[in-house]
């Protein structure tokens, strides 16, 4: 990668704050040209349990019910609600869905 660019030198440009500024622009740019990776994150977190139904649904950017179906055709277990922050974001998400 002779021909490349160090994120330090985008900041030293004044054109960035700080390298995880670069970073966080890098990831949403992948993640606006590959939306298909949002999904693949949100089944990874939900599977080992990182994240709440609600929550998943939101990184994946789709509606509950539909991450409910991609999980049932990837044979992900649903998870039953296990505490109240879960029950909280699941709420929060729906707020989202009906704005």
């Amino acid at each position: 990668m002779a021909n490349s660019i160090k994120p330090s030198e985008l900041v030293a440009l004044g054109l960035y704050g700080n390298e995880q500024d670069v970073i966080d622009d890098g990831i949403r740019h992948i993640l606006r040209s590959h939306p298909e990776y949002k999904i693949e994150i949100a089944v990874k977190k939900y599977k080992h349990e990182e994240v709440s139904l609600g929550k998943a649904a939101d990184i994946a950017g789709i509606s509950l019910e539909d991450m409910k179906e991609l999980l049932r055709t990837r044979g992900v277990a649903l998870k039953g609600l296990e505490s109240m922050k879960e029950i909280q974001e699941d709420i929060e998400q729906a707020r989202k869905a009906m704005q």
